[in-house]
C-alpha cells in the first residue's frame, strides 16, 4: 500500500490512524529482528499521537496527505526527547531537547514517527554495516547490504514498515539505499530542505530528503517539508542520455535495465563534463569537511569504527590548498553543468553501476576490473552533491538474482518538481515487475 492509498482508506473510513500505526508496528515486530532497520522504536508515543490525530480527523481537522501516516527518521535527525545516536558510540545516549526543522514540518503535516532508523556510523559510508548497532540488511537478500548511509531508511520503506523515511545524502546516501532496496529516493536541491537539527558531515555537501515507495508519495512528502518553486513544464521535455562514463565499468544487467527504461521515453545522446574529476573534487571536499565536523571528537579514537576513523585521519591530512582548489574546481563544474542543462531538461543515468554486494564484501568486479566497493558504489552519485542539483532514484528493474536496480534523474537547481513529474511518468511507463515479495 502507498501513502496515497492509505490516505484514501483513512478518509473513507476503512481504517484509522491508530490502525495504520498498529499495522506498521506489527510489520516492524515481524521484520526488524531480521533486517535491523530500527535503532529505536517509539510505539507508545506513536499510538498516542495516532489517537490524537483520529480525534482531529473526526472533528474535521485534516492536516493533509500525511495525516496519520506512519514514518520514521534516520537516527541523526534530532527528535525531542528521543535519543539520536547518529549510529555512533559517541552519541549513543544523546537525547535532544528540540526537533529538527524537517521533523517539525512532518509533525505539523500529521505524520506519525514510529522510531529512529539505523545508518552507517556518523553517516560516513555506503554499507550501513554499523560496528556499534549491527549491520542493517537488504530486504531482498539479507546477506547483502541495503546501501548507506541511510540503510535503515531504505529497508524500512521497501518492506512497508513505514510509508516514508527521512534520509541524508552527502555523497549518495539517499539514492544508494533507494537503488539497492528498490525504493524511490530524492536528493533535493542543496538547501531546499532545512538541515537545521541534523548532525552535519559535509557542511557544503549535506542534503536532507525522503525515501518513499512511489514518486507520488515523494511529491506529497516534499510538499510538506519544502517550499518548492513551481516550474513551467516545457511542451517537449528534453531528456539527455550520457555517453561514456555512466555506461563504462557497469554490470551488464544494470546497463540493460537502465537502457530499457530510457527506451520508454525520447532521449538525446549528450556528453557530460569529466565525472571522474568531479568525483575527486567531491572526495577532497568531504574528507576535509568530515574531519572538521568531528574535530572536537578526534581524541576519542576508541569510540570510532575502523573505516570511519581511517576516513577522518585521511581528512586531517588534506592541505588547505587542496580544499580551496577543490572548491574553485567545483565552481567550474557548476558552470559546465549549467551549460549542459541549456540543451536538456533532465539527465538520465544509472543510479549505481551494480546491484547490492554482500555484507563485508570489500571489492566488486566490474568490466573485468576489481574495484573498491565504496568507490564503485558512489561513482554515479557523489558528484551530484558537489553540484547541489536535484537527483531522483527510482526502481527500473531487477537482476536475475532478484536484487533491485535504480535509474537516476538529475535536473536543474530548484526544479525538483519537474524532476519528480518526469519521474512519475517514467515510473508509470516502466511498470517494473517485482519478483516475489520483499522479506
Amino acid at each position: 500500500m502507498t501513502m496515497e492509498q492509505a490516505g484514501a482508506a483513512l478518509r473513507s473510513g476503512q481504517t484509522t490512524c491508530v490502525g495504520l500505526v498498529q499495522a506498521a508496528l506489527a510489520r516492524v515486530e515481524e521484520l526488524n529482528p531480521k533486517l535491523n532497520a530500527f535503532i529505536t522504536i517509539t510505539g507508545d508515543q506513536a499510538r498516542a499521537r495516532a489517537r490524537e490525530l483520529d480525534i482531529e480527523l473526526a472533528a474535521g481537522h485534516d492536516r493533509g496527505p500525511l495525516h496519520g501516516m506512519p514514518i520514521a527518521h534516520k537516527d541523526l535527525v534530532c527528535t525531542k526527547g528521543i535519543r539520536t545516536t547518529s549510529g555512533s558510540k559517541l552519541f549513543a545516549d544523546y537525547v535532544p531537547d528540540y526537533d529538527a526543522d524537517v521533523v517539525k514540518r512532518l509533525n505539523a503535516a500529521g505524520a506519525i514517527s514510529i522510531g529512529k532508523l539505523g545508518l552507517h556510523e556518523l553517516a560516513y559510508g555506503v554499507t550501513s554495516s554499523n560496528p556499534h548497532f549491527g549491520a542493517v540488511r537488504n530486504p531482498w537478500n539479507p546477506e547483502c547490504i541495503p546501501g548507506g548511509s541511510s540503510g535503515g531508511s531504505g529497508a524500512a520503506v521497501a518492506t512497508g514498515m513505514v510509508f516514508m523515511a527521512t534520509g541524508t545524502d552527502t555523497g549518495g546516501s539517499i539514492r544508494i539505499p533507494a537503488a539497492y532496496c528498490g525504493t524511490v529516493g530524492l536528493k533535493p536541491t542543496y538547501g531546499l530542505v532545512s538541515r537545521r537539527g541534523v548532525r552535519p558531515l559535509g557542511f557544503s555537501l549535506d542534503h536532507v530528503g525522503p525515501l518513499t515507495r512511489t514518486v507520488r508519495d515523494m511529491e506529497l512528502t516534499m510538499a510538506a517539508i519544502a517550499d518548492m518553486r513551481e516550474v513551467a513544464e516545457p511542451s517537449t521535455l528534453r531528456v539527455g542520455l550520457p555517453e561514456g562514463y555512466y555506461f563504462d565499468r557497469i554490470d551488464p544487467e544494470v546497463k540493460e535495465a537502465v537502457l530499457r527504461a530510457a527506451r520508454t521515453v525520447e532521449v538525446v545522446p549528450v556528453k557530460t563534463p569529466d565525472i571522474e574529476a568531479l568525483n575527486t573534487v567531491g572526495r577532497v571536499i568531504l574528507l576535509a569537511e568530515g574531519s572538521a565536523a568531528l574535530e572536537n571528537q578526534h581524541a576519542r579514537r576508541d569510540q570510532f569504527g575502523p573505516d570511519v576513523l581511517a576516513l577522518l585521519d585521511q581528512g586531517r591530512l588534506i592541505p588547505a590548498t587542496d580544499y580551496v582548489n577543490a572548491q574553485r574546481l567545483r565552481k567550474q563544474f557548476v558552470d559546465e553543468f549549467r551549460k549542459l542543462f541549456q540543451t536538456i531538461d533532465i539527465l538520465l543515468t544509472p543510479t549505481l553501476p551494480m546491484v547490492a554486494p554482500k555484507i563485508g564484501q570489500l571489492t566488486v568486479e566490474l568490466a573485468g576490473e576489481t574495484v573498491d566497493t565504496r568507490l564503485a558504489t558512489t561513482r554515479f552519485v557523489r558528484g551530484i552533491n558537489v553540484l547541489g542539483l536535484p537527483a531522483l532514484s527510482i526502481p527500473c528493474g531487477f537482476s536475475k538474482s532478484g536484487l533491485p536496480i535504480g535509474v537516476q534523474l538529475i535536473g536543474r537547481a530548484f526544479e525538483d518538481r519537474l524532476v519528480m513529474r518526469f519521474g512519475a511518468r517514467l515510473e508509470a511507463s516502466m511498470m517494473v515487475h517485482r519478483p516475489g515479495s520483499v522479506s
